[in-house]
């Protein structure tokens, strides 16, 4: 075989290996351009669920920081109330003394009014017992201002005296039965009033002491 020959030997044996690397190449081209979408859209996948995923974090968190706002709300709206509540009981408790004060001193203010009326009232009586005379009908009339001024200090204090009639029925409430006696009135009726009783407006201060009638039997 002459030189030229050998040559032309090596270039025929050269060019079907260039054309397999040819071939394999333009195969390696067409499988990275096959896979290429597939991995871009597979790792655009990821990609989104990693967002959804990260979404889904942020919305629970953000769902937990508004339960600690609102627990923590709620928390300090209790802690108001209930300061509240202690202060509103100390005022109550304050109004109470200080009402139960207005009560004392107004009932302490009205027993003096009351002792100072009848202040006068001892004053005549003792001047009535202090005075040298004979004079009868004058004590009497002395006796009888006195009495009167009584009256006027009980009728200002709305005090009125428990004196039923003869033949009125008996009020348990008013009147304490002394005995039965024989009597024209009629059966369990006042027969005669043994001792006045006093009220001061709807409360009885003394009952009056009387005697029943037995029906006349």
């Amino acid at each position: 075989m002459t030189d030229e020959e050998a040559t032309e030997q090596v270039r025929a044996d050269a060019e079907p290996a260039a054309d397999d690397a040819d071939a394999g190449t333009e195969s390696a081209v067409e499988t990275d351009d096959a896979l290429g979408p597939k991995s871009t859209s597979l790792v655009a996948k990821v990609a989104l669920e990693d967002d959804s995923l990260a979404d889904d974090l942020e919305a629970h968190l953000a769902d937990l920081e508004a339960e600690a706002a609102s627990a923590a709300d709620a928390r300090e709206r209790a802690e108001e109330l209930e300061s509240k509540l202690k202060r509103n009981r100390a005022d109550f408790q304050n109004y109470k003394k200080r009402a139960k004060k207005r009560q004392e001193q107004m009932e302490a203010r009205a027993t003096e009014d009351l002792v100072e009326r009848l202040l006068d009232v001892r004053d005549n009586l003792v001047r009535a017992l202090d005075s040298d005379h004979d004079d009868v009908e004058s004590i009497r009339e002395g006796v009888e201002m006195t009495l009167k001024e009584l009256d006027r200090v009980f009728a200002d204090e709305d005090v009125s005296e428990i004196d039923p009639e003869p033949g009125t029925e008996t009020d348990p409430q008013r009147h304490e039965v002394m005995m039965r006696v024989e009597s024209d009135q009629p059966e369990g009726t006042v027969a005669d009033v043994y001792q006045p009783g006093y009220e001061m407006g709807e409360k009885v201060l003394r009952a009056a002491q009387v005697t029943v009638s037995d029906g006349g039997e």
